[in-house]
């Protein structure tokens, strides 16, 4: 199964600095960043359970924002890329 999930978590205080690092370690757990709150997914329908749940017991309900799109299969092999701003070659990347 692959995801594309994006994350905006209220960091004005201290407690939503510590949520977004954890959401972000959360999600670095499952799958690969390609932007700052963006990350890209691939897990079995077995972890996706797991995941939801890690991250919904994570946020605030009422200040943040998870968004979970599901792909279909194969489509984070045919992403394309403009721009230069890359670390390292990315899986499926065709650059402009």
């Amino acid at each position: 199964m692959e995801y594309l999930v994006t994350y905006d978590v209220d960091t004005t205080t201290p407690e939503g600095q510590r949520r977004l690092r954890r959401v972000a370690k959360i999600c670095e757990g499952y799958g690969i960043r390609v932007q700052k709150s963006v990350f890209e997914v691939a897990c079995t329908a077995a972890q996706l359970p797991t995941f939801r749940q890690k991250l919904s017991d994570t946020i605030s309900h009422t200040t943040d924002d998870i968004r979970l799109y599901h792909l279909t299969a194969g489509t984070l092999q045919q992403v394309e890329r403009l721009g230069v701003a890359q670390l390292a070659p990315h899986h499926g990347d065709h650059l402009l």
